[in-house]
């Protein structure tokens, strides 16, 4: 199953700015952020949690971010 991150991309760009500098912020490489957000390699618990934390959503808010599935158009 695919995630839909764009609300999550929307939420990093308004807070970092760019992914590398949020990248920096959770201690991943920019090609690790890259992969998580396009659905290559999945967000573990810490990585959500600490997602959360930097950029300021609240935990109620989780699903909306991380797990909104990608809705396939016909």
């Amino acid at each position: 199953m695919s995630f839909d991150y764009s609300k999550l991309k929307g939420k990093i760009k308004e807070v970092f700015g760019t992914q590398g500098a949020f990248g920096d912020a959770m201690g991943m490489s920019p090609v690790t952020v890259s992969d998580k957000l396009n659905n290559k390699v999945a967000w573990t618990q810490p990585e959500i949690k600490k997602a959360c934390e930097l950029l300021h959503i609240d935990y109620a808010s989780i699903p909306i971010y991380f797990f909104t599935a990608k809705v396939k158009v016909l």
